[in-house]
């Protein structure tokens, strides 16, 4: 038994981790790099606020191919950061590698930090999705690996509550992969109108 979270320093994984912490759940952290502009201030928010709550070591998993193969305005600088953001299969490479991690480690769920449909922006971030990872996995792998995404009731408003009662702040989401957060963004841009 146990939880692969996907976690990346930004304030949904975070709270998600936070979330199966506190309800006594073995977690094993996993940190893509996928080739995010923003991957080194992410990586280092990560380790930085899994120390500062007690949470277990993370774990690197180096993709930086896929972005460079397949950029997006969140891997490549010359690109849009708005327009050109949606990076295709992301979602689906992070729960495939979390999946197989979760084999690794003999987890039998992975949670991704996935938040209430109306917030969605792109196909890869709802109920549907989910249910076709999970069949996908135990079609591709053999065994039944639950994919969960523990925040999807939530809109970013609650998040962002919930966050701040559990004194979680400092975390790292912007997309421009600044030292600063850039405030245009999407991900800059939602945290602002939360």
């Amino acid at each position: 038994m146990g939880l692969v979270t996907l976690v990346s320093g930004g304030v949904d994984s975070m709270l998600m981790s936070l979330f199966a912490h506190e309800e006594g759940v073995k977690l094993f952290p996993l940190f893509i790099d996928y080739g995010q502009l923003g991957v080194s201030k992410e990586w280092e928010t990560c380790r930085q606020l899994h120390e500062q709550f007690g949470l277990p070591e993370i774990t690197y998993m180096d993709l930086s191919g896929f972005g460079k193969i397949i950029p997006s305005g969140i891997t490549d600088y010359r690109l849009r950061i708005n327009e050109d953001a949606f990076l295709p299969g992301r979602n689906l490479l992070f729960v495939l590698a979390g999946a197989a991690y979760a084999l690794k480690v003999q987890a039998d769920s992975v949670a991704i930090g996935l938040l209430y449909q109306s917030d969605h922006i792109f196909p890869d971030q709802d109920e549907k999705f989910i249910e076709g990872c999970e069949k996908m996995i135990e079609t591709s792998m053999g065994k039944h690996i639950n994919v969960i995404a523990p925040l999807i009731e939530f809109s970013k408003t609650d998040v962002l509550t919930m966050a701040r009662a559990r004194g979680l702040k400092n975390t790292y989401s912007c997309h421009a992969g600044g030292d600063r957060p850039c405030g245009v963004c999407i991900a800059c841009v939602e945290i602002d109108n939360a």
